[in-house]
Formats: structure tokens, sequence, C-alpha cells
């Protein structure tokens, strides 16, 4: 398997964040004053705040939709606050949240090694926090709301090498993925369910490209590499959705349209109908608008003095075009955050 990894090196990320601590928690006698007059007037309403890796991806959006819901719905002020995927900048939110003394912090981090510094933050601020999706290497926190990646991967694989057979691809044909950052421990455990599937199908050249930027040109870039190094490409795998239009793009490009399947993880709206047309034969679906409902249930029990679940995984949805009409209702609301009564 040809694998590009993709580096954070360990950059003293935490010795940076010192200094942003240092920076942002020595607060002037202005911002003081200033604080303790805000909260002053809004005691009664206590301020969460939703860290997230990036909020132009659709899945951060709808699950900071599902996330507003349940804070709203529960008394509290919400403020998302995205890095738009920059480390810096997801340090400098995290800052703030703590400068500004928030009752609770949910996080969608870049990867699995940024939350474990602010959760490290956090901790040192007295300020508890959800995790919801992506995963932690390690720190304190309230609950990991996450979703069977694993399972959901595995399902993914079975359904596409069931395919590869009907059309006889299964033999001599591979597969391309193009992956959301190995770093991430969600990402980890999606290429080990879907590698468990096609080991146990017997397809055996699978070619893995890491995301870095998730643009659709990275997408497409990836993914015609993965079709032009390797003419048995069967099939293109992607562990996102967003960037869906990029292998599509790729593949009718490469005059390939009929000889190569896209499978995807997560949705998008689009792909009620595509799914449906054939254009994509299936979709692994998480359910980010339920997760950050769950998210702030979390927090708003811990914040009762309630018992909360540590870990609470949410069942991913597979897709196709068989099961769309019956999976329809709960894919509108938990998964797209669409119709919502």
């Amino acid at each position: 398997m040809n694998k590009i990894k993709v580096g954070m090196n360990g950059i003293s990320f935490f010795a940076l964040a010192i200094v942003m601590f240092a920076v942002f928690f020595s607060p002037s006698e202005t911002q003081a004053m200033e604080n303790t007059k805000v909260f002053g007037k809004e005691q009664a309403k206590k301020k969460l705040v939703y860290i997230v890796s990036d909020i132009r991806i659709p899945f951060w959006d709808i699950m900071a939709r599902g996330i507003k819901n349940a804070a709203n719905s529960k008394g509290y002020r919400i403020d998302v606050y995205s890095a738009d995927n920059i480390k810096k900048t997801e340090l400098e939110n995290t800052a703030k949240a703590i400068r500004d003394k928030v009752s609770g912090i949910i996080i969608s981090p870049i990867n699995s090694s940024s939350a474990v510094t602010i959760l490290k933050l956090a901790k040192k601020a007295g300020i508890p926090v959800v995790i919801s999706d992506i995963g932690t290497y390690g720190g304190e926190y309230v609950s990991y709301i996450s979703s069977n990646n694993k399972e959901g991967a595995y399902k993914t694989g079975k359904v596409l090498a069931k395919k590869m057979k009907e059309l006889g691809w299964d033999k001599d044909g591979s597969v391309g993925i193009v992956a959301i950052p190995q770093k991430r421990v969600n990402g980890k455990v999606r290429t080990a369910g879907f590698m468990k599937a096609m080991n146990e199908a017997g397809i055996k050249g699978i070619w893995i490209r890491e995301q870095v930027t998730f643009s659709y040109q990275e997408t497409y870039d990836f993914s015609k590499e993965l079709i032009q190094m390797n003419p048995n490409l069967r099939a293109l795998w992607l562990q996102g959705s967003n960037r869906y239009q990029g292998a599509l793009d790729a593949i009718k490009d490469a005059g390939k349209k009929d000889d190569i399947l896209l499978i995807c993880f997560d949705a998008e709206p689009i792909f009620l109908d595509i799914i449906s047309k054939g254009i994509l034969l299936g979709a692994a679906m998480q359910q980010p608008y339920l997760m950050g409902e769950e998210s702030v249930n979390a927090l708003d029990k811990h914040l009762k003095g309630k018992k909360v679940e540590k870990n609470l995984q949410l069942p991913i949805l597979f897709i196709s075009k068989e099961n769309m009409e019956e999976m329809l209702p709960i894919i509108k609301r938990n998964t797209l955050g669409i119709e919502i009564k």
C-alpha cells in the first residue's frame, strides 16, 4: 500500500500553547472590569462555546446547527469559533473561550493531537469539555460523542466489495482511498474498518492519499493520480463527502465514467439525488445534527451535577438506492439537518 503521511510535526505545539496561554490569560484591568460587567448582566444565561476545525465544511456546519438548537432550547448562549483548519487559530479560539470564562466548551478539533492541548488548557482553567467527533490521544473530558466509524467503514467496504464482485472486478481490480488525516482517531478506524472488508473480499490493491487542504483541487488531483498510477483501479472511496465533485470530475476526465465506482463517507444534500441516480454507489452517513445535540445534552447534565455517559457512540447509516426512501426522514433530520421541526 502506498501512503502519503501528512505530518504535523509535533512542532512544539504545546510550547506555543503555553505562550498563548500567558498572553491571553493575563487580562488588563480594563478587560477584567469589562468581563465582570458582562458576566454580572448575563449571569442567569450561561455561555457555551463550540470550537470547530473548519465550519466551511458542511459536516461541521450541520453539527454546529445541532449544537445551537440544543443550546438555545436549554437556555444557554452559544458561540461558534472556527479555526479554518489552522492550528494557531484553533489555539487562539481556545484562549478566547477560556479568557471569557465560559461555562463549557464543545470541541471538534483539527486532529487528535491538538485535542490534547485544548483539553490541558481547559482543565487548567477549570472549564469542562465535551468532544464531538475526531477524538483525542489523551487528556480529561466530560464525554466523547462519536460515531461507530470502524463499523460504518466496514459496511461501506462490504457494499463496495459486493458490487465489484457483481461486475467481475473483484479479482484484479483495485481501490483508491482519498483519506481524512490519519492523525485523527476517526481517520485511523475508518481505514481499519474498510481494510478489513477489503481483506475479507480478497481485494488486494489498495492505494491511499491523505487530505491536507480538503479542497476540490486536492481531491481532484489525488483522484487523478490514483487513476493514472493504476490502470486496474475500479473504485474510489472518499473518507469525507464535501469534495465528491472533485473525484467525479477526475473519473470523467479520465474517460472512466463506466469503469470506476465512487463511494463516500458522510453526506451532502445532493447525495439524495445522485445515489438515487446511481452516480454515487452509496454513502456511510454519520448523524452530525444529532451528535451536536447530544454534545450539549452531555455538557448540560454535567453542569447540573448529573451522571454523564463517558463515551456515547452513535450508529452510522449506510445509505444506497435500496434503502433511501425508508431512511429519508432520519437522514434529513439527523444527517443533513434539514426539515427540522
